[in-house]
């Protein structure tokens, strides 16, 4: 039994203090598990597949030539395939591509443009728009699809999309064609699941001189080309380095904010407890993104393979990609010197550096970040784990002070400026987001989303100087927010996926970052001790309840879009081991034990 007296403290905190600890595990100790878990199964390494392939037309598609038949000369060559569909309908199209393109549906031209030019492809948030567009009309059954592709000499590639889809919360498959060769007479099965398009080239320049394909499609002949005579093939294959063991998206170590929380988490935990294996933990998987970059980049813009692993370290235009997993490099640079890699850190944090003040959208005349997702603009209140930590640890590395001074200005700025979007008045809790254009309209309060707002402030709060000039201000709001939270806490200790409704699963992300949050209120003297401590000790036992003696933690929700849906909340997933949970257990409980050891 561990007995912690101190003056002044009340008689009846002592009491839950005891029945708290008796018999049970420290929540260092707990989780340690986790930690010990995440050792034993992080490989850090890259196994080769093959490309995965998804039937429905929902997403890019793409015909590399140059990779197949090679560049260099002037040529044109054609590529096959079919879409299917249960009932007649018409479909919109986008198309980026090099030089002169012709494309058919049944046999009759859709889309044409000559000249020489180079792909132009906008890579948004989660999305890409292309410059070309055109209608399919699109029969019961199988369609068969036909492109004329011409270069120049350089390029040599053709995409195709549907209009980009943001919002995943109103995608559905089962509104698209399936794409490939599975009703294509005379093709084998073994060939369909490998390809979804035949190619064949290369032919003498010409988009406007039709040639034997165009006419008609015949297998097991041969065609005069450039150079000598070709067939129909598939399109070149390429392997891809995919991370080994991966599983569902927040349970890999991907490049992602969540992952790249796990590996601060582990940080601090190596700190916490002197066990250097827990930083090791955390130095492998930055050293492990940092050296990957070059290959990354590869597979990205050389293969073209966007939705590859880690293919997010490149140029994203989202905060989840940029700044927050940059959150343990910047850390690791703040407490260590002459680290292997650590010339990579420094580029790649200087970039991130320039990133946070001038290339992230913000809201006009606000200072907070904002997204384009689903719609132009609107504010996530994730976007305050996003960005602000990193404008924190930022101030903390700079060695220059007006620079120092303007990460925490900015911080502090964003934490305020955030809440008059999404901090809803009535209710004290934060909506999951606002739509800028449409702001009348309320989301929901989604547990996890509330928690990276309690979150961000306390990082402001434990870095910013008392005597900042909004320093009270984001200390009132924080105050605020964690007295509404407390109404909310259901007997157990957890709180509830939305967390104003007791008819939603609980769930145990939003409870850990609520019980870490409080538990630094506690310690550094923001929140009452006697109101709190028995708040923050029911979190933390319910939290600890879902962690298995092999590390295993459950009732994770996963990872999710925004909307003014609260059914689409109701019904969410929940996964074991989903880092956007486990990371911020990891936190809880150090934060708990903080609080404990301060006693």
């Amino acid at each position: 039994m561990k007995m912690i007296i101190r003056r002044g403290t009340a008689t009846g905190i002592f009491v839950l203090l005891l029945a708290w600890t008796a018999g049970a595990q420290q929540p260092v100790d707990k989780i340690k598990k986790i930690g010990d878990k995440l050792i034993r199964e992080t490989p850090f390494a890259y196994r080769l597949i093959l490309p995965g392939r998804n039937p429905s037309f929902n997403n890019l598609h793409f015909v590399d030539f140059g990779s197949t038949f090679g560049k260099g000369k002037a040529a044109v060559a054609y590529a096959y395939t079919q879409l299917t569909f249960p009932r007649d309908t018409v479909i919109t199209l986008e198309t980026a591509h090099n030089d002169a393109c012709k494309i058919w549906c049944n046999g009759s031209l859709v889309y044409q443009k000559k000249g020489n030019q180079d792909i132009e492809i906008k890579r948004d948030e989660r999305s890409m728009t292309m410059p070309g567009s055109f209608n399919l009309h699109l029969k019961k059954g199988s369609n068969d699809l036909l492109i004329k592709s011409a270069t120049s000499g350089k390029e040599w590639c053709v995409f195709l999309q549907p209009p980009s889809e943001k919002d995943a919360v109103v995608a559905d498959s089962r509104s698209y064609p399936e794409i490939g060769l599975k009703e294509v007479k005379h093709v084998d099965k073994s060939i369909s699941q490998l390809a979804d398009w035949l190619v064949i080239g290369p032919f003498a320049p010409g988009i406007d001189t039709a040639r034997s394909p165009e006419k008609e499609i015949r297998f097991g002949a041969m065609y005069p080309g450039l150079a000598t005579a070709v067939t129909w093939t598939i399109p070149k294959i390429e392997v891809l380095g995919d991370v080994i063991g991966a599983k569902e998206w927040g349970t890999t170590y991907q490049w992602n904010y969540h992952n790249g929380g796990v590996a601060w988490a582990m940080q601090q935990l190596g700190e916490l407890t002197g066990e250097k294996k827990y930083n090791q933990w955390a130095a492998s998987f930055c050293d492990f993104q940092m050296e990957g970059m070059p290959f990354v980049n590869y597979q990205v813009n050389r293969l073209r393979a966007y939705n590859s692993a880690n293919a997010m370290v490149i140029n994203s235009r989202l905060l989840d990609f940029t700044l927050a997993p940059s959150l343990p490099l910047i850390y690791r640079l703040r407490k260590e010197n002459g680290f292997k890699n650590e010339n990579l850190y420094k580029t790649y944090i200087g970039k991130m550096m320039n990133y946070a003040q001038t290339g992230q959208i913000r809201s006009e005349g606000y200072t907070n970040y904002t997204r384009t997702t689903p719609e132009e603009y609107t504010v996530w209140v994730d976007d305050m784990f996003m960005g602000i930590p990193f404008l924190v640890q930022a101030g903390l590395y700079a060695a220059d002070p007006a620079q120092k001074k303007a990460f925490f200005n900015d911080a502090a700025s964003q934490v305020l400026d955030f809440s008059k979007h999404v901090w809803d008045k009535e209710a004290q809790l934060y909506m999951h987001a606002n739509y800028s254009q449409r702001p009348q309209v309320k989301l929901p309060y989604w547990s996890r989303a509330n928690g990276w707002a309690i979150w961000a402030m306390t990082e402001v709060l434990m870095a910013l100087p008392k005597d900042h000039p909004k320093y009270k201000d984001i200390l009132a709001l924080y105050r605020t927010f964690s007295n509404s939270l407390i109404r909310y806490q259901a007997p157990e200790g957890f709180w509830h996926n939305v967390i104003n409704r007791n008819d939603s699963p609980t769930e145990v992300s939003g409870t850990a970052i609520f019980t870490m949050a409080m538990a630094r209120g506690v310690r550094l003297g923001w929140l009452d001790r006697k109101k709190f401590t028995p708040v923050v000790e029911k979190g933390w036992k319910a939290v600890a309840s879902e962690i298995e003696e092999d590390g295993t933690v459950h009732k994770i929700c996963i990872g999710t879009m925004c909307s003014a849906d609260v059914d689409y909340y109701m019904h969410r997933p929940f996964f074991d081991n989903d880092t956007h949970g486990s990371f911020a257990v990891i936190f809880a409980g150090m934060e708990v034990q903080k609080m404990m050891d301060a006693r």
